[in-house]
């Protein structure tokens, strides 16, 4: 909801595509302090830290909803505002993952995590639909009443999570055999690194994870505003129903996850999903109007939905429960990917236009999805 309602804003009043991603992009700039905030979680509980997360969302969300409702919003607080959400709003998937990763056991976990996935992709689909209603009708002050009441429920939702910490006794010994240092949260953060570093399967996931932030999530996120207004000539509304066909896509994909679970070689199955998520991608970029994008969008939504899932399958199954606050920190800073490649494609729309664009983005994200699995063939395939 509150993404798309900030973004028709920004496309609305300043009639610039490269303004629009960069808005976009603002909201994942705390990628490179997610790997922090993980060794942070892993040291004090995901419960504290999705408080104090969540705790922020709200005050945000009712700066906002103020200057809406006294008429002195304009784009200059809305980019501030999304740089501040920003810092934190990449860790909060980070957060949820570990956590659900802490609660179920190995066999449940595939099914766990479309369960969790499905919620979000639901939550999507009903805050498009309603956040737009709500944006044309009474505008942009009274709809950020609801955002903030529901970042409100949210935290209150949040304090009945465990305060369970699995791997805690195992770190702690770890942390007695080594010498007492003034930042250890540094040396928890190396170790981190240095474990993803000498796994080739989770460096060929990581590796992955950048590269699909770079070229496929700016078309079917950060761009719809764009399409929606500039390709397919449609309201805020239009925006609603092209962002709810993403949304019904990756609903279907988690529930397909839930209820069947993952691959039992998920890395493999995700470098596949990956592969047929550029290939809906490209069909994407050919459509003209809402009746040819939106069966499309549902079916990128489909492949992107299990493929994300099976990369978190798949981290959260090989990394030990220590280190999996960090670990999935440091993945995270792989979607610092997409605001480089958001800013990158409001550039280049206004340079050769749309089609042309999505064609380079998937053309690019195909060779070195294909690189990666022929570099790291042995810990993929075999």
């Amino acid at each position: 909801m509150e993404t798309l309602i900030l973004g028709w804003y920004i496309l609305v009043e300043t009639d610039s595509v490269i303004l629009l991603t960069v808005f976009a992009s603002l909201q994942y700039f705390g990628t490179l302090v997610a790997p922090m905030l993980g060794a942070f979680a892993d040291r004090l509980g995901r419960r504290t830290l999705l408080c104090l997360m969540r705790g922020f969302y709200a005050v945000m969300a009712t700066v906002v909803m103020a200057l809406g409702l006294t008429d002195q919003l304009n784009p200059v607080y809305v980019f501030i505002t999304a740089a501040c959400m920003g810092m934190v709003r990449p860790s909060d998937l980070v957060m949820r993952n570990t956590l659900v990763a802490d609660t179920m056991p190995p066999d449940r976990l595939a099914n766990a995590m479309g369960l969790s996935r499905a919620t979000q992709d639901s939550a999507r689909i009903a805050g498009a639909l309603a956040g737009a209603g709500l944006f044309s009708v009474l505008g942009i002050g009274v709809a950020y009443i609801f955002v903030a009441a529901f970042y409100l429920m949210s935290l209150g939702l949040t304090f009945g999570v465990s305060r369970v910490r699995p791997g805690q006794e195992e770190q702690a010994a770890h942390a007695r055999t080594l010498p007492r240092q003034r930042f250890p949260i540094w040396r928890e953060l190396r170790e981190g690194i240095a474990y993803i570093w000498a796994t080739p399967r989770v460096l060929a996931v990581m590796c992955l994870a950048f590269m699909v932030n770079l070229t496929a999530y700016p078309i079917s996120h950060g761009l719809l505003p764009f399409v929606a207004r500039e390709v397919y000539a449609l309201d805020e509304n239009g925006l609603a129903q092209l962002v709810a066909g993403f949304g019904a896509g990756a609903l279907t994909a988690s529930m397909l996850m839930a209820f069947v679970g993952g691959s039992r070689r998920p890395v493999r199955f995700m470098l596949v999903c990956i592969v047929l998520w550029y290939s809906t991608l490209l069909l994407f970029g050919q459509a003209t109007d809402k009746v040819m994008g939106l069966p499309v969008l549902f079916l990128i939504g489909i492949t992107q939905g299990v493929a994300m899932l099976s990369m978190s399958v798949a981290l959260l199954s090989i990394v030990t429960p220590s280190l999996r606050g960090r670990i999935m920190g440091v993945r995270s800073m792989a979607i610092y990917g997409l605001p480089i490649g958001l800013v990158g494609s409001g550039a280049m729309i206004e340079w050769i236009g749309f089609t042309a664009t999505v064609n380079t983005y998937c053309a690019v994200g195909l060779f070195f999805t294909v690189l990666v699995g022929v570099k790291w063939r042995d810990a993929i395939w075999r």
